[in-house]
């Protein structure tokens, strides 16, 4: 599983994770397009929108590997912000290449080109 040096591990200061410490050995959660609500917590959206920061911030229009991404956390994003970028993809794979969809973010976290996280 591939660590992705620099990448913030949780969001600051609370416990919103954002990247795990070591691969489950039964193998990795499989990633499935959640719907996010407009009803989500508070707290819950600024973990979201910190996650696209980080991402924006860390992989910008690259294709990324999954590594140790939390599945998670990717999950809310999937299907729309978070996209694959290899066909076929494996939705259970540490080595799956995703890539963001600039566009939807700009849409939906338009916070997410800023220099720093204004969550």
């Amino acid at each position: 599983m591939l660590k992705h040096k620099g990448f913030p591990s949780r969001l600051p200061g609370t416990d919103f994770q954002f990247t795990i410490r070591r691969d489950n050995k039964k193998g990795a959660t499989k990633l499935v397009a959640r719907e996010r609500y407009a009803d989500r917590r508070p707290p819950d959206r600024r973990a979201d929108e910190g996650f696209v920061w980080a991402l924006v911030q860390h992989f910008g229009d690259d294709s990324f590997e999954r590594g140790n991404l939390d599945a998670g956390r990717l999950s809310w994003l999937f299907g729309r912000e978070v996209i694959p970028a290899e066909d076929p993809f494996d939705p259970e794979s540490y080595e799956a290449l995703l890539r963001l969809d600039l566009n939807r973010i700009r849409a939906s976290f338009p916070n997410a080109f800023s220099e720093e996280f204004e969550g």
